[in-house]
């Protein structure tokens, strides 16, 4: 599975995070899918709590 497939999921299924918003920050990111995690934050799509949560995991994986 590929790391951003990785991502998406855990968003989705652990932070209740929308498939619309999700969708969303991958369009304005296309050429650096690393930053998803900060352009969900930059558009208000998830808290500073989340972000550091989102932060947390990627050190895991």
């Amino acid at each position: 599975m590929k790391a951003t497939d990785q991502l998406v999921h855990f968003l989705e299924a652990e932070l209740g995070i929308s498939d619309g918003a999700i969708s969303l920050a991958l369009r304005h990111c296309e050429q650096t899918p690393n930053f998803l995690a900060m352009t969900l934050w930059q558009y208000g799509l998830v808290t500073l709590d989340q972000l550091a949560q989102i932060f947390d995991w990627l050190e895991t994986v």
